[in-house]
């Protein structure tokens, strides 16, 4: 009897809160595996954990709204003055920017209209120029999360400039805010201004030797500019460049626009041909 009882297994003694390494508090469940409540892993799956955003206060995010809205939405006053030296009338020029709302687009149509481009060619290019902003809105109801009757109205609004200030936030929160400044300083202003400059297009005479047409692109450039930030992004904007400039003299206003877009996918086919090469060589 002794030497039964002597030599009986005991009992598994129960790990309850302890881990692997027999210490407590290592797979408590707000935690998750391996970790406990307040700590968190240092690492997963051999990978560093990034750290949380930095949080942004409200009034930071206004100010940088404010300033993307109040810098572009002056360059309205460009169109305005563009748009009427192109032959369009006041009415016609803000109906643009009340409707159409995306300078690159409008930029781009009244250009091929002042250079004799076919209506037809040039509000082609003008739409495809504002199909990337229905890619941008895929993104931002994402991002945004806006109520269902608010987003008809907020649509109006997604551009290259709320995309990017919204983008650039940290969260939720401050995406909402940033989005909303700069969509409602950047509308208003733009409008207003496309207004003053097609009133004021007589009284500046000749448009073209101001040079005013020049401000929306260097705009646009101005905030595509840190965005490249990766070889292959740099590449497409190149080429896009000689894509667009190369054809210019050639083909009708309008179209070398589009031309130019086929800069993504030729490089994004390059680099999939050099990756492909790559692997084979392996």
């Amino acid at each position: 009897m002794a030497d039964q009882t002597a030599s009986a297994p005991r009992p598994a003694r129960p790990e309850g809160p302890q881990g692997p390494s027999g210490r407590p508090g290592t797979s408590g469940a707000s935690g998750g595996p391996g970790t406990s409540g307040t700590d968190r892993p240092e690492h997963t799956a051999g990978r560093p954990v990034p750290e949380p955003p930095e949080p942004k206060s409200d009034r930071a995010v206004v100010r940088d709204a404010l300033g993307v809205g109040i810098a572009v939405g002056l360059s309205g006053f460009a169109f305005g003055v563009t748009s009427a030296g192109a032959g369009l009338t006041v009415l016609q020029s803000c109906a643009l920017s009340l409707l159409v709302f995306t300078g690159a687009s409008q930029f781009a149509l009244v250009g091929a209209l002042a250079a004799g481009g076919n209506p037809l060619t040039a509000a082609a290019g003008a739409f495809f120029l504002g199909v990337r902003n229905a890619f941008y809105g895929l993104r931002l109801s994402q991002l945004l999360r806006l109520p269902g009757p608010v987003r008809p109205f907020a649509a109006q609004w997604v551009i290259d400039e709320t995309t990017a200030v919204a983008l650039a936030q940290p969260t939720r929160r401050s995406a909402r805010i940033g989005f909303t400044v700069t969509g409602l300083t950047l509308y208003l202003l733009w409008n207003l201004t496309t207004l003053a400059g097609a009133l004021g297009a007589e009284a500046l005479g000749d448009t073209d030797a101001w040079g005013l047409d020049a401000a929306g692109p260097a705009v646009f450039l101005a905030l595509l500019a840190p965005m490249l930030r990766t070889a292959t992004e740099r590449t497409v904007a190149g080429l896009a460049v000689v894509l667009g400039l190369g054809f210019l003299p050639v083909l009708p206003g309008g179209v070398p626009v589009l031309v130019a877009a086929l800069a993504a996918p030729a490089a994004l086919y390059v680099q999939g041909m050099h990756g492909r090469r790559k692997e084979a060589g392996r």
